[in-house]
C-alpha cells in the first residue's frame, strides 16, 4: 500500500512539473551551483556580471574546444608500442629445404622438346639474326609460338616503330598496322618484346623488356606453365627431385635424422620442397640449447647436371624459417644457399602482437576476411601472403575463366592452358598489372593480430677446402651411389647450419596509446581547470537541463490542451443552443419517415433520443481519497 501511495504521490508530481518558470529555474541554478563562474553572475553588479558572463563563457568554450580535441584523439585508436625481452626454452622453427630446379631435366624432356626447340631458335634468330634459317625454321612446332610470339620492335625511327616477327621475315608489320619490308635486326637495334592477343588475334599489345634474357626467359617460363598445368599433381611430383636424392646427411643436436624427418609439399615453382619440424602431424621440436652444435645440419645433393636449362638459371638450395603450421611461401620470403659453400644460419626471434579492433584491422584467424584461403587445405593457418594469393586467384577465375598454376585451384575450376582458354596469357598480363585489382586484394586482406619472424644472421664459407675435399666426396658418393668413385662434385654440393644464436626473444606488443583512464583524467582536469567543476557539476547540469524539457513537455502539452478548446468553441458562430432547441431540432411531430438521409439508420434502427447532458463543474468530479491526500501532501511540502 506504501508502495502504490508513493509511485501515485510520484505520479502527481510529475504532472505539476518542477513548478518554476525559466528564469526562475536558471537564476536558481546560477546561485547553487558548485561551478564558480555562474554564482559571481547573479552576485555581482551590473558590470561584473557582464564580465563575469564573458569570462564563463570564454572558459566554458575553451573547456568544450580542449574535450572535443581530447575525445577525437581517443577515437582515433592511436597504439603505442613497447619492446620487451625474455627468455626461455624455444621451440625450433619450421625449415622448408627446394631445390632451385623444381624438376629433373631427364624426366620432363619429353615434355620440353618442342618448346626447347622453338627456344634455341629464338636465341639464334637474336643472336645472329642476318644467317638464313630456312630448314630449321620448318621443322619447328609452331603451335605454342602463334599463341604467345617473341617479336623485335624496331625503333630507330622514333615516329615510325617497326615490329619484326622473329620467323617471318616476309610478314612484318608496323606499328601504325602498315606492312614493313622485311630487315635484318639485332638485340644491340631493336627491343625484344612479347605479344600478347585475344579475341582471336583482333585485340593486341605488346610487353616490353630491356634485356633480351629477360624476354626469353619469362616467355619460356610462360610457355612451361601452359605445358605444366595440363599435367597431373602426382605425375609432377615423380619428375621433381625426391628426398632422398635431396637429402644426403642431417643431425638435429645429438640425434641423427633423414628425408623421413622431412614432409614433403609440391610447390609449382621448387617443385618437390621438404619441410622440417612443420608441427602439422605432430608436435614441434624444442631446441635444448642455443648454438650450433644444438641446431640443424644438413648436407644436400642439388643434382645441377639434371637441370632443366631454360627453366632455371640458378643453382643452388631455396631455403625458409618459418611458424609451424604456417605454408612456406619460399619464392617471396626464403633464401638461397649457394652450392658449394658451408652456409651458417643464425637465428634471433621477435614475436608480434599487435592490438585487434578498432586499434588495427588485424585478425586473428582469418575468419573475418572475406576471402576464402585457399591454402587451408594444407591445414595450414592464416597470413596474409596466403590472403593476396588466394585473392588473385579469385580474380583470375572471375576475369579469365580458369586458375594460374602458380596458386592453388578451388574446386570444380580448371588450370589455365591454350587449348581450352586460348586468350588466358593477354587475361593473365592485364590482371598482374592492374593497380586495381592488387589495391582491392590489399584492402580486403588482413594482417595477422599475432606473428612470428625470425631474423638471420647468415655467413658463407667454401666447403669442402681443397685439402679434404678427397675424403669427403669419397665418403658421400659410398654413402648415395655405393660407389668407389667419386660421383659428387663441388657444384651439386650444399651444407646448412641453422641454430638459434640465443635464447633471447624479443616481443614487440601495441596497446592503447590512449585509454578510458586518461581520457577520463584530461576531460576531468581541463573542466576543473578552467570552471572549478567536477562530475557533480555535470551532474547538476543534466538535472536543470531535464528540468527546462519537462517544463517544456507541460507546456506542450497545455497549449495542445487550450488550441482544442478553441477550436471546439469555434463551431458556433452564436452562444451554444439550449436543451429545449437540441430537442426541439429532433422532434418529428408529423411522424414523418426519416427521408432526408435514406440508408443513414439501416434495418429500421430507432433514431438516437436527445437527452440533456450532464453539467461540467469540478465540484462534481470524484477523486479517491489518497489522491486528495497526496495533492495536500505535496502542497504542503
Amino acid at each position: 500500500m506504501q508502495v502504490k501511495k508513493y509511485l501515485v504521490k510520484c505520479l502527481h508530481r510529475l504532472q505539476k512539473g518542477p513548478g518554476y518558470t525559466y528564469k526562475e529555474l536558471l537564476v536558481w541554478y546560477c546561485d547553487n551551483t558548485n561551478t564558480h563562474g555562474p554564482k559571481r553572475i547573479i552576485c555581482e553588479g551590473p558590470k561584473k556580471k557582464a564580465m563575469w558572463f564573458v569570462l564563463t563563457l570564454l572558459f566554458a568554450s575553451i573547456v568544450f574546444w580542449q574535450w572535443g580535441v581530447f575525445i577525437r584523439t581517443y577515437l582515433s585508436w592511436e597504439v603505442s608500442v613497447s619492446l620487451s625481452v625474455g627468455f626461455k626454452t624455444m621451440d625450433f622453427p619450421a625449415v622448408t629445404i627446394c631445390n632451385a630446379s623444381p624438376f629433373q631435366y631427364s624426366k620432363v624432356k619429353h615434355l620440353l622438346k618442342d618448346l626447347d626447340q622453338l627456344m634455341e631458335a629464338v636465341l639464334e634468330r637474336i643472336v645472329a639474326p642476318e644467317l638464313p634459317r630456312a630448314n630449321a625454321t620448318r621443322a619447328l612446332n609452331f603451335t605454342l609460338w602463334n599463341h604467345t610470339p617473341l617479336v623485335l620492335i624496331d625503333e630507330r625511327n622514333p615516329h615510325h616503330p617497326v615490329v619484326l616477327d622473329l620467323f617471318a621475315d616476309n610478314h612484318n608489320v608496323s606499328a601504325s598496322g602498315s606492312p614493313a619490308p622485311g630487315r635484318a635486326c639485332n638485340a644491340q637495334q631493336c627491343k625484344v618484346a612479347m605479344r600478347l592477343c585475344c579475341l582471336n588475334g583482333t585485340v593486341c599489345t605488346f610487353r616490353n623488356f630491356t634485356s633480351a634474357t629477360q624476354a626469353v626467359t619469362e616467355w619460356y617460363i610462360l610457355q612451361a606453365t601452359n605445358i605444366f598445368s595440363q599435367v597431373p599433381t602426382q605425375e609432377l611430383v615423380k619428375m621433381g627431385y625426391s628426398g632422398e636424392q635431396l637429402i644426403l646427411a642431417c643431425l638435429f643436436g645429438a640425434e641423427p635424422c633423414s628425408y623421413r624427418n622431412f614432409t614433403a609439399l609440391f610447390h609449382p615453382d621448387y617443385g618437390n620442397c621438404y619441410i622440417f619440424n612443420w608441427g602439422t602431424a605432430e608436435r614441434a621440436l624444442p631446441s635444448s640449447n642455443p648454438g650450433v652444435e644444438f641446431g640443424l645440419k644438413l648436407i644436400l645433393d642439388l643434382g645441377q647436371e639434371d637441370y632443366v636449362p631454360f627453366l632455371t638459371s640458378t643453382a643452388g638450395a631455396r631455403l625458409l624459417l618459418h611458424e609451424q603450421r604456417s605454408y612456406p611461401f619460399v619464392k617471396e620470403e626464403g633464401i638461397y644457399a649457394m652450392s658449394g659453400t658451408e652456409t651458417s644460419i643464425g637465428v634471433l626471434v621477435d614475436k608480434l602482437e599487435r592490438k585487434g579492433k578498432p586499434y588495427s584491422q588485424c585478425t586473428v584467424n582469418g575468419s573475418d576476411v572475406p576471402i576464402h584461403n585457399l591454402y587451408s587445405d594444407y591445414n595450414t593457418t592464416y597470413s596474409i601472403q596466403a590472403c593476396i594469393r588466394s585473392c588473385f586467384q579469385d580474380h583470375m577465375i572471375q576475369n579469365c575463366s580458369c586458375g594460374h598454376y602458380l596458386y592453388p585451384l578451388p574446386r570444380g575450376q580448371k588450370y589455365c592452358n591454350n587449348q581450352e582458354f586460348p586468350d588466358w596469357v593477354y587475361c593473365y598480363s592485364q590482371l598482374r598489372q592492374s593497380l586495381g585489382q592488387r589495391e582491392a586484394c590489399i584492402r580486403m586482406c588482413k594482417e595477422s593480430c599475432n606473428d612470428t619472424q625470425y631474423k638471420m644472421t647468415i655467413s658463407m664459407a667454401d666447403w669442402p677446402s681443397e685439402a679434404s675435399e678427397d675424403w669427403i666426396f669419397h665418403v658421400l658418393s659410398q654413402e648415395r651411389d655405393q660407389s668407389t668413385n667419386i660421383t659428387l662434385s663441388r657444384k651439386g654440393i650444399v651444407k646448412l647450419n641453422i641454430y638459434f644464436q640465443e635464447f633471447n626473444y624479443r616481443t614487440i606488443e601495441e596497446s592503447a596509446a590512449n585509454n578510458i583512464v586518461w581520457l577520463l583524467s584530461n576531460l576531468g582536469g581541463q573542466f576543473g581547470f578552467w570552471m572549478g567543476g567536477s562530475v557533480l557539476c555535470l551532474i547538476e547540469f543534466a538535472e536543470i537541463v531535464i528540468d527546462f524539457l519537462w517544463i517544456t513537455v507541460i507546456r506542450l502539452v497545455a497549449f495542445s490542451k487550450s488550441l482544442r478548446q478553441r477550436r471546439a468553441q469555434a463551431r458556433y458562430a452564436g452562444p451554444p443552443p439550449t436543451v429545449a432547441e437540441l430537442v426541439e431540432a429532433h422532434t418529428n411531430f408529423a411522424f414523418q419517415p426519416d427521408t432526408a438521409n435514406p440508408g443513414a439508420y439501416p434495418d429500421e434502427q430507432t433514431l438516437p433520443i436527445p437527452g440533456t447532458p450532464p453539467p461540467n463543474y469540478d465540484s462534481l468530479r470524484l477523486q479517491p481519497l489518497d489522491v486528495i491526500e497526496s495533492d495536500s501532501e505535496g502542497d504542503a511540502i
